[in-house]
């Protein structure tokens, strides 16, 4: 049986879609990813955008509230941003949990340029991240 994966995030919008598609992408199938949030903010277009310009359609992902797994017994939960990791909620689970603190580069204010900049610069760290999670935990 693969393990269960679910990364966490405040809306589920940005950081914790890259992460599912790269943790997706870099697993090739040994997992199964969710992703979630404390809130549900909808995927953000420039999440897709910048995903896309890296060869990884998350397009047909879902803003998921946490509450909706709360019967799915995960093997490692991983927030992706600090509020998540405060707010997250317990699991009577035997999860091993993760910590990364990532930029939101839907914060950023700036021209067109410098907000798509900011996107793929948190875009690469996720990736980074996500290669190593998997290198580390799913061999």
């Amino acid at each position: 049986m693969n393990p269960k994966i679910l990364v966490l995030c405040t809306g589920n919008s940005c950081r914790s879609q890259i992460a599912e598609g790269y943790l997706r992408y870099f697993s090739q199938d040994k997992a199964e990813i969710y992703s979630a949030g404390v809130e549900t903010h909808g995927v953000n277009p420039k999440a897709v955008e910048t995903m896309k310009a890296d060869g990884i359609d998350i397009s047909k992902h879902t803003s998921n509230h946490i509450d909706e797994y709360q019967n799915i017994d995960f093997d490692f939960v991983i927030t992706v941003c600090d509020n998540a990791k405060e707010r997250c909620p317990f699991f009577p689970t035997k999860a091993k949990k993760f910590h990364q603190n990532f930029p939101d580069p839907a914060k950023i204010q700036g021209s067109e340029t410098e907000i798509k900049n900011e996107f793929s610069r948190t875009r690469d760290l996720i990736k980074e991240y996500c290669n190593k999670f998997v290198e580390e935990n799913l061999k």
